[in-house]
């Protein structure tokens, strides 16, 4: 004989059950896609570095060595009769070319190409501080070369000794390179951006082959020693790792709208 009391129980505890199961399958993909969305890593360019204190430390030891070295060659040009060679290559397609990269590369479009860059990394990425972390890594690498520049004031090759002078004459500072600082600086920032990624591997590969066809372009073109665009690549390798951290760990962090979120050290 049944207990209607004990049925009304049972079934008021199978009604309080009900409540406690898991989402309908209907909303649980909108909660793994939010959980997705906060679990994604942290991007190769904003990750905060483990030894900030070194790399920076790295970066300044390396600017005082490009500076130094700048100073010895402008008081003997060790490379003239390979800047000569490297000139006299300088004729038919392969001189249209090295033309064409150098006046592509003026500041006026290297700052172009960085802020086209920089558009391209917020619209794929969603993320406005990875793009401000990239453009601000590369200008802070990239702008103060051009005080070594001015310090250090080599003059460019000499044109009456060049069988190939570049038209029209180049009259400023020639090392180190703006040129080679930038497209090295450029490089090395996307190849942060990239870190972690399947697309990583290429960007090494284009990256040096665009490296080593500017720093090659500048020097066929005579506007440029060979010294000047080995010390450039130099310049980038060392100083834009200390110029990420200046930028990115220590100021981004205090600057409202681009500050990175909390990583972990890597």
């Amino acid at each position: 004989m049944s207990n209607p009391p004990v049925q009304e129980e049972a079934a008021d505890a199978a009604r309080r059950s009900s409540f406690q199961q898991p989402a309908s399958p209907e909303r649980a993909p909108v909660a793994t896609r939010s959980g997705a969305r906060a679990a994604r890593p942290v991007n190769g360019i904003l990750r905060p570095s483990r030894h900030p204190g070194f790399v920076v430390v790295i970066a300044v030891l390396g600017a005082l060595l490009v500076t130094a070295v700048g100073f010895a060659l402008r008081a003997h040009a060790i490379d003239l009769a390979l800047a000569q060679g490297l000139n006299s290559l300088h004729t038919g397609t392969l001189g249209l070319v090295t033309t064409l990269v150098y006046q592509g590369l003026e500041p006026t479009a290297s700052i172009a190409i960085t802020i086209l860059a920089t558009g391209v990394i917020w619209a794929s990425t969603r993320q406005l501080p990875v793009a401000a972390a990239f453009a601000g890594t590369v200008a802070l690498t990239w702008i103060p070369s051009d005080i070594v520049k001015l310090l250090v004031h080599r003059p460019r090759p000499e044109a009456g000794l060049l069988s190939h002078p570049f038209v029209p004459a180049q009259i400023d500072a020639s090392f180190p390179s703006g040129h080679t600082v930038f497209v090295t600086a450029f490089v090395i920032a996307l190849l942060f951006v990239l870190r972690g990624t399947r697309w990583m591997p290429v960007g090494v590969v284009v990256g040096t082959l665009l490296v080593v066809g500017v720093a090659t372009s500048v020097a066929i073109d005579g506007v440029h020693y060979p010294t000047d665009t080995i010390a450039s690549v130099f310049w980038s390798v060392t100083v834009l790792p200390g110029a990420r951290v200046v930028w990115v760990d220590w100021l981004m962090p205090r600057i409202p709208g681009i500050r990175p979120r909390s990583a972990r050290a890597a």
